[in-house]
């Protein structure tokens, strides 16, 4: 494949002031706004039904709000005649039948109920906190494992990117108020070890030009290996995009927001990967003794 000669870390100063208004917009839309907590965090009930025909999803919103249940999210799941009926804060043992009867007496399809099933506001918050501290435990060992596999700056530069995406894709979430569940988070996690792949790729070529030119200055040098990898990351970029857009085009609404995520989380963890983790670097002044052991003094006249 032919390497390229792109001036990436010519345009790192730019890039440098973009990602920072990226993430302090997506931190000051997350303290004013917060995330859009799902059933899964927030507490509440899932109803699943079974209708003989398609129903009109608009209908059956109308339907539900006005007998009273108010916070309704209703999605098809799996398929056009499977519905699930979402309300937060809610939770009883009958209410599962209550909607049941609900839509049974106000429509003409035959309806029946697949399952009811309902989380505590306890329950929610749990969920909750155990999702923050596995991502944050996620990340610790990423930074250990970089720091031991390559060395100290390179874990710091590839933990700031990790963490540059997942602020970036919490804001997006807030900012366009879409609801945050199990599902997310997933593919939040999904998304840091997607973007640590590509940053480990970037950070190893470096560290090989590091031992093979020897007289390049460290900023052509990242440069160069940027170029080198850029091809790899650009075909594994693509390739996963196509198959998260067919799923978020046609995956249904049971897996939207988890495709939405990773199509987010995706493009910015590839930008991060070529921009960000790099420009760490410079700026922490990477040079080939932090990866190269000085020679002995007397083997440096034998060096070529």
């Amino acid at each position: 494949m032919k390497v390229t000669n792109i001036p990436f870390m010519a345009m790192r100063k730019i890039v440098a002031v973009f990602s920072i208004t990226l993430i302090l917009i997506s931190l000051g839309s997350l303290a004013t706004k917060g995330l859009q907590f799902g059933l899964d965090f927030t507490g509440g009930t899932l109803v699943e039904v079974a209708y003989d025909e398609a129903p009109n999803l608009d209908d059956v919103r109308s339907l539900l709000r006005s007998n009273g249940y108010d916070d309704v999210v209703v999605q098809n799941f799996g398929s056009t005649t499977d519905v699930v009926v979402r309300m937060a804060n809610s939770y009883t043992a009958t209410l599962g039948d209550e909607v049941l009867l609900t839509l049974q007496n106000h429509g003409s399809n035959e309806v029946s109920l697949q399952r009811s099933e309902f989380v505590g506001a306890q329950v929610g918050e749990e969920l909750r906190e155990q999702g923050g501290l596995g991502m944050l435990l996620a990340l610790a060992i990423v930074m250990i494992y970089v720091a031991v596999r390559f060395q100290f700056k390179f874990s710091l530069a590839s933990v700031a990117a990790l963490v540059h995406d997942v602020i970036i894709t919490l804001g997006f979430f807030s900012i366009f108020e879409v609801e945050f569940d199990l599902t997310v988070l997933a593919a939040l996690l999904a998304v840091v070890g997607y973007s640590l792949n590509d940053t480990i790729v970037v950070c190893d070529r470096i560290r090989e030009n590091f031992r093979i030119m020897r007289d390049t200055e460290p900023y052509d040098l990242v440069n160069e290996s940027i170029n080198q990898t850029l091809g790899r990351t650009l075909i594994t970029s693509l390739t996963t995009l196509f198959v998260l857009v067919v799923l978020f085009v046609a995956g249904g609404e049971a897996i939207h927001n988890f495709s939405m995520a990773l199509l987010v989380g995706i493009v910015i963890g590839t930008y991060s990967s070529v921009f960000v983790a790099a420009n760490l670097l410079l700026a922490m002044d990477v040079k080939r003794e932090d990866l190269v052991p000085a020679p002995k003094a007397e083997l440096e006249d034998d060096l070529p």
